[in-house]
């Protein structure tokens, strides 16, 4: 499963991933506690998120991270670790 975490609205979310037509699911973050929770959340740019992700095992721990993510390269990082083997 995947799903993306934005500080954004419900109603800001959605309209997002219609438009780039995700096919997964935008969690919304308004207090910033799922952020905070995972060190994505920066006291220096509080309206912004750090773009990081996480890969999370079936036990429920965190099995690979990325603090700091580039998007035009992440997917090549991220893509082989949930590809079945």
């Amino acid at each position: 499963m995947i799903l993306g975490v934005s500080y954004d609205s419900v109603e800001d979310n959605r309209k997002f991933a219609d438009k780039f037509e995700f096919n997964f699911d935008l969690l919304s973050d308004t207090d910033k506690k799922i952020a905070t929770a995972y060190g994505a959340f920066d006291a220096a740019a509080p309206d912004y998120a750090r773009r990081a992700a996480f890969v999370i095992g079936k036990d429920g721990k965190v099995a690979h991270a990325w603090e700091k993510v580039k998007a035009a390269e992440f997917p090549g990082e991220v893509l082989p670790l949930l590809s079945p083997r």
